[in-house]
């Protein structure tokens, strides 16, 4: 790896723009690495931003450290793209380790270097631009300023529309898109869906939140009414017992407690729903269940037992979507107010339904566990 070390020592220094390590030779561990220049105290540093398990990592390094780090990572991926002010380098390895660098000289006007420490994040929904709903659920001042007290929430929300702005190829932009959103709770995140897609992406837009809380219920009404947001209703009423449509676009369901998330989910697998977003919450169910003589050491804990019941619990969720024809995905989000759960299952209609039903019964039956979405849905795979 000469050359790249070469490639380094002539561009870690004040002129350095940035650089990307992609396309990894093994499928696990970190799959990219984005390196920018920073100011810290006066010092340059190299911050390196490494992807692992859908998680970044940030870490500092000195001229020196960077090289060495940098180097090395490179006998894990296939291809370096690296620019300073003056050169745009492009660095191959191929699978016998052979390196192949081709150099462009920058022409026209030098790019500008951002070297703060802490970047201001590019979201969704701006600071300094007042939104309505935002304002009056007490995220916002009148003037678009984050309360202090309430970032996490706005951080949240935008989160959550980076989920939303992915699945957008999955909605129809030539005629109504339904939504149903169970357990809606105070609606931060239903008002800024409808927000988002509805004056932001204009799409038409019909969204329905559920909750069983009558004074949320009227107060999100009132407030829907007073946005001119015509289509987005809430209702007081059951996940189980709801059967207002027939059929929906998109369902969402956040910290729906225990076995409502798989009432939430089955629905959504009956009304053919194209988009299923869900952050589970409270998952007991499983937990009363579970039981392996080999894994008796680590279910003696209380507190291990608990959260391995949780994470199995969704685990089966998305392998039960993926049987009924989704492409699942868990992935991170952020910390909901009442709960450390971050976990989000994203699941996209494909139609095409994966043959796991004896994965799933396997799994059931070496845990002794009998999870409610699987009766829900019914045993309809291959065993």
């Amino acid at each position: 790896m000469e050359e790249i070390r070469t490639i380094l020592e002539k561009s870690l220094h004040i002129d350095f723009i940035g650089a990307v390590l992609s396309n990894p030779r093994e499928k696990t561990g970190t799959t990219k690495i984005k390196v920018r220049p920073v100011l810290v105290k006066n010092e340059l540093l190299f911050q390196c931003e490494s992807y692992r398990n859908n998680q970044a990592f940030h870490e500092n390094y000195n001229r020196a450290e960077a090289i060495e780090y940098l180097t090395r990572m490179m006998e894990e991926f296939r291809q370096l793209q690296l620019d300073t002010k003056q050169n745009q380098y492009t660095a191959l390895v191929s699978k016998k380790g052979k390196v192949t660098v081709k150099k462009k000289g920058r022409t026209g006007e030098s790019k500008e270097i951002d070297l703060s420490h802490n970047r201001t994040k590019n979201y969704i929904l701006q600071e300094g631009i007042p939104v309505p709903f935002l304002c009056d659920l007490g995220v916002m001042t009148a003037e678009g300023k984050i309360v202090k007290n309430r970032f996490d929430k706005f951080r949240q929300i935008n989160r959550f529309l980076e989920f939303i702005e992915d699945v957008l190829p999955q909605l129809a932009k030539d005629k109504e898109v339904t939504i149903l959103d169970f357990g809606c709770g105070k609606s931060y995140l239903t008002f800024a869906m409808y927000y988002y897609l509805h004056e932001l992406k204009e799409y038409d837009i019909r969204i329905i939140g559920l909750d069983l809380k009558k004074d949320v219920i009227c107060l999100c009404n009132r407030l829907s009414e007073k946005y001119g947001y015509e289509k987005l209703k809430f209702l007081e009423g059951n996940i189980a017992d709801y059967t207002g449509v027939e059929e929906v676009d998109m369902v969402v369901t956040l910290h729906a407690c225990d076995t409502a998330t798989d009432f939430a989910l089955a629905k959504a697998v009956g009304w053919n729903a194209k988009v299923i977003l869900s952050v589970p919450c409270c998952q007991h169910e499983l937990n009363g269940q579970i039981w392996n003589e080999t894994l008796a050491p680590v279910f003696k804990y209380g507190l291990i037992k608990e959260r391995v019941a949780a994470l199995i619990t969704d685990a089966l969720r998305a392998e039960y979507l993926e049987r009924e024809g989704y492409d699942a995905q868990i992935l991170e989000f952020i910390d909901m107010e009442h709960t450390p759960k971050n976990i989000l299952i994203r699941a996209v209609k494909t139609g095409k339904k994966a043959k796991n039903q004896d994965i799933i019964t396997k799994c059931e039956k070496h845990l002794h566990i009998s999870p409610m979405i699987g009766g829900l849905l019914g045993d309809k795979g291959e065993v």
